[in-house]
Parts: C-alpha cells; structure tokens; sequence
C-alpha cells in the first residue's frame, strides 16, 4: 500500500472541510477517492455498497420516527405551551428571558431530537426578543446555542440513537444515562446566566413569582409533551416495547395528542408535517452513509487500530484515558462538525475503551457531551453557525461572549469522566445493571 494510498483520501477530506464543503459531501468524495485508488483490488461498486450497509440496521428505524414526533409536536403548539410554562417558572428572575431559553430548550429536549434544531428555533423565538428587549445580540447568540446543548442529551437525543447504533450500546441505557447530565448542564447554564444577567442589568420578564394556582395550570398544559421521555422509559423498562418500537408509539401518541388533545392540528397538516421530517431525517441519514463508506477506508487502513494503539500506551488508568480522549476531541471538535466527528471517531475509539474496561453508555454520554460542546467553538461550531447567522452576529463578538459558559460545561465534562455514576445510576436504577437494548 503506497503512502498516497494511505493519506490521500484523509487529506481530501481535511481540504474539502476547510473549503466548506458540507461535511456529507467531503466524507463521500474521501471514500470514493479511496475506492478510486484502489480500482485494481476491489470494484467500485463496492463504494455504493459500503454506503447502503451503513443504514442496515434495525436501531436507526427510530431515528426518522423521533424526528417526525417531533415535527409533529412542533406543529402542534407544543413549543407554545412549552414556552408559556417556562416563564411561568422563571419568568421573575434576573435576566428572565436568557433563564427562559434554557428551561424551554430543557422541556424540549424529548421533543426535538436535535440539537440543530433546537438552536434554529431558539435563536428565532427567544433570541430575537431578548435582542428587541435590550439583551445584546452576541449574548442571545450564545445562550441559545448553548441551551441547544441539553437537547443532545435529554431523551430521545439522536446523537445517543447514533452512538447506540455504531458502539452496539443500549439504546435504553443511554436514555436513561443523558437525563442527570443534561439537568447538570442546565443548572450550570443558568447559574451563569444568572450572574451575566446581574451584572449588565438584564430584568425579570414578570414582577414577581408567579403563584400556585398559574403553575399548576401550566404544567397541566404542557403534561402531554412532559410525559414523553416518561412514555420511552417505562415502556421500554418494563418491555412493552423496544426502544426502536418506541419511536412508533411516540409518533401516534404526539398525533393522537396534536389532534385530540390540544386540537392545533389537523389531518390536513401531516403531509406537510411528514414532508418537514423526511428532510430533516435524510440529512442525518445521508451523513451516515457517507461516513460508511468512509469508515470502510479508515478499517482498511487500519487506523482504529493505531490511534488506539498510540493511546494505549500512554497510560493503563481508565479515567487518565478518558480525559485523555476528551483532551483530544476537544482539539478535534474545533476542526471538525461534530455529527462527523461521532460517526467517525466512535467506531476508532471503541476498541480503546473496551480495552480500558470503560463503560460504553459511560463513555457515549461523555464522548456525546463533548463533541456537542464543539458545536459551540469556533471555527466551525454548527450550533454556533446557527445561532449567528441568525441573529447576525459575527464569529469575533460570539467568541467573546461564550467563554463563561464553555468553561461551565468544560468543567461539566470533567465531572462526567471522573464520576461515571453521574450517568451511570438512573440506568442502573432502571434496568438494573444488565444489558438491555
């Protein structure tokens, strides 16, 4: 194997990435480069066949199903009552607007599903009349790309249906595992929040705490879209149902809802609402078949097999490792998206975790939190991309703003590396400490 074999479709990838090129497209034009090179040992339509096994699996059936829920839920009126319930429950304090975002975009990270998406709808709701309203632009870029972040780990979280699928990890577990993190992240977000607010002047939405009677009425309001990472877990605890068949069910229950229960929605929205899903699903799909064929590349290469041989060797610790391994995503996060980073890295780390007796739900809640805080670092932070470019703010003024809170979740993922019961209690709460898929 010549060394232009070996570098050149990494290479590739690298310049296609700096140039801006969709990261989908730079994976698929690497792996076929690789393919190209190596015409005379295997046929080129082994590419295309590389590309259609990376979807050959039973777990990613939940993936298009939560995205669909959750274009339902937001067609509905769900992020409506969602957003009323927020200020109702910190609409009285400091910097009441910036707390609001991170309470909404905790309700709705069983909602959503995506972290992008989130940040699309924050940025256009929240953040735009916190700008209206005298809140820096830079700020509320910041804040709403930060909020999106729980969306990440909060059930059900494509980023954990991703690593499930690729780390062969419990769908179920992993659930269970993101809830206690993301409630830490977001406690973090708004203890930040909190003292940016206090000290540039940022007022309370409302003048004072809002009583018994206007809660109760709210939470009521927003039960059903509550009640959904609620309806996953149980059901798949107690084995009603597979964490992939609970994609199904969520989707009729959020239907029955929208159109029986809060009655904003009708039979005549859901093509529009199927045709918003199958958009947002390909995507996500796409990129897993380009990262497929690049995969193949990298295993042909046997470059899984070095890094983590490189890595073995610098120490035998499990928590030295896992920092280890969070001080290089780190650097790698500022370089590449992280939905490439996940689908890429996962299948290289894995042998080095397994070899490290390192929890794989452990390990996917940490490596899931890290690669999402990369998407709020410059230069090519896709949270950070959307937010911004949405509330025209350049990438100088977001960089300045964002250091409090990336040193908040920074210390966050330290936490997660060192102490694995973080994530590791409420699954083993649940399901015990068996496996369960």
């Amino acid at each position: 194997m010549s060394t232009l074999q070996l570098w050149l479709p990494a290479a590739l990838m690298l310049v296609l990435l700096a140039l801006q090129t969709p990261v989908t497209w730079a994976m698929a034009v690497a792996a076929l480069g690789f393919f190209l090179l190596n015409l005379g040992e295997m046929p080129l339509a082994n590419f295309a066949q590389q590309m259609a096994e990376g979807t050959e699996s039973v777990s990613l059936l939940a993936l298009p199903l939560f995205v669909l829920a959750g274009c339902v839920m937001n067609a509905s009126g769900i992020t409506r009552r969602l957003l009323h319930l927020a200020e109702v429950l910190v609409g009285h304090a400091t910097g009441a607007l910036a707390q609001m975002c991170t309470v909404l975009a905790t309700l709705l990270g069983g909602l959503t599903a995506s972290a992008n998406a989130d940040a699309a709808m924050l940025s256009k709701t929240i953040g735009m009349q916190m700008v209206q309203r005298g809140y820096s632009a830079p700020f509320a870029a910041v804040i709403t790309s930060s909020s999106a972040i729980i969306t990440a780990l909060i059930p059900p979280s494509i980023g954990l249906i991703v690593y499930g699928f690729l780390a062969e990890a419990s769908i179920g577990r992993l659930f269970a595992a993101g809830i206690v993190p993301g409630l830490l992240l977001a406690a973090g977000l708004m203890l930040t929040t909190h003292f940016v607010a206090l000290k540039r002047g940022y007022k309370p939405q409302r003048e004072s705490r809002a009583g018994a009677r206007e809660v109760t009425q709210a939470v009521i309001d927003g039960l059903w879209a509550l009640s959904i990472p609620v309806v996953i877990l149980a059901g798949t605890r107690y084995g009603i149902f597979t964490t992939t068949e609970s994609g199904a069910i969520v989707v009729l229950y959020v239907i029955l809802v929208a159109i029986f229960g809060y009655r904003d929605m009708n039979w005549r929205d859901l093509p529009e609402v199927l045709a918003e899903s199958v958009r947002d699903s390909a995507s996500v799909m796409m990129m897993i078949c380009a990262a497929a064929a690049f995969g193949f590349y990298l295993s042909w290469q046997q470059v899984p097999q070095a890094m983590s041989g490189w890595l073995a060797g610098t120490t035998t610790n499990a928590i030295a490792m896992l920092l280890l391994i969070n001080l290089v995503l780190i650097v790698l996060g500022t370089a590449i998206e992280g939905s490439a980073a996940l689908i890429i890295l996962t299948p290289m780390l894995l042998p080095l975790v397994e070899g490290a007796h390192i929890d794989k739900v452990h390990f996917g809640i940490v490596l899931i939190t890290n690669l999402t805080i990369a998407g709020i670092t410059p230069p090519v932070g896709g949270l950070m991309y959307i937010s911004s470019q949405t509330l025209k703010v350049s990438m100088g003024a977001y960089s300045r703003e964002i250091a409090p809170y990336l040193a908040v979740m920074l210390g966050l993922l330290v936490l997660l590396s060192v102490f694995p019961q973080i994530s590791l209690w409420l699954p083993d709460l649940i399901y015990g400490t068996g496996p369960v898929q």
